[in-house]
């Protein structure tokens, strides 16, 4: 290999999962200066992705002969297994994996333990941050795994991200991203509480987000899904009702795994099922803020 053909072998890296998350990563490597090699099973966002720059695989085996180091930005478990398998399947020298989705650990450490017996690294490394975060690389990683592996995927992290945090041993990087999880479910339904308390006081909804995103009860969810509770507008997904049922549930067989009460957490459960139930599925999470308008009577103009 020539070495102007190495040094582009080295600036590659494959994202495989090209959905709002895994989209935004491919999205700033690229502007970051990476060769980046994609592959997600939607030909939408294949075909949104090769606008961007991003060069398309055929599937993740011929991505991962792309690319030494490789992104799965993914919605279920079972995706990810299948992912992990293919590229153990390859005959390829060792990849370093760096999984970004929200999963349980066991489902990480079956991945895990597929690609380790072909030669191959997956480190747990969830993002900390929404889509529209993502967008901009306002993302935390809490990275865990072989540390060598992390401080060689560092360059790629940064990409895509403000800070990275090498958490320690495999699967501390779920259990972070769940404590974090726990507290942005939580907080998002305290600021539908609060928006729709204040609404049903007849005070307006810019007004409350003005108040209260420049004083103590202010928090990043609050600031990132309040514009959303304002306008009444949740089509433009940041994380999806749908995919953040998944999360909810992984967290909260953590928390009863490890015989944790969660009384707040819990009080959320059934806000977030309302969701669902009244056609918010591929909505905002900041949706529940509709669903505590209905159950308090709050009435306002439909938007357009």
């Amino acid at each position: 290999m020539s070495p102007a053909k190495a040094k582009k072998k080295n600036k590659t890296v494959g994202v495989v999962g090209l959905g709002i998350m895994g989209g935004a990563f491919a999205r700033n490597l690229v502007a970051a200066g990476w060769r980046v090699v994609g592959y997600d099973i939607d030909a939408a966002r294949r075909k949104e992705m090769i606008k961007a720059g991003v060069e398309i695989a055929r599937d993740a085996k011929a991505l991962a002969a792309e690319a030494p180091i490789i992104i799965t930005s993914l919605p279920k478990p079972a995706a990810l297994i299948a992912t992990a398998k293919a590229i153990g399947a390859t005959d390829l020298p060792r990849r370093i994996v760096i999984e970004a989705s929200t999963f349980t650990i066991d489902d990480k450490e079956k991945a895990e333990r597929a690609l380790r017996a072909a030669g191959h690294v997956l480190l747990d490394c969830p993002v900390s941050g929404t889509g529209s975060q993502a967008k901009t690389g306002d993302l935390v990683i809490y990275a865990s795994g072989d540390p060598k592996a992390i401080a060689k995927v560092k360059p790629v992290l940064a990409g895509f991200s403000r800070k990275t945090y090498d958490v320690g041993k495999f699967g501390n990087g779920s259990r972070m991203k769940y404590v974090a999880n726990l507290l942005v479910a939580i907080n998002n339904v305290a600021s539908a509480e609060a928006m729709v308390l204040g609404m049903k006081a007849g005070l307006d909804p810019k007004t409350i987000f003005e108040m209260i995103s420049n004083g103590a009860g202010n928090s990043r969810v609050f600031e990132l899904r309040a514009p959303m509770m304002v306008k009444n507008q949740y089509d433009q997904a940041t994380m999806k009702c749908s995919v953040w049922q998944k999360d909810m549930d992984v967290i909260g067989a953590f928390a009863k795994k490890l015989k944790v009460p969660t009384p707040l957490f819990s009080a959320t459960l059934p806000i977030y099922a309302a969701a669902l139930k009244s056609g918010h599925a591929n909505d905002d999470t900041a949706a529940v803020c509709a669903v505590l308008e209905a159950k308090a009577g709050v009435k306002r103009r439909k938007r357009r």
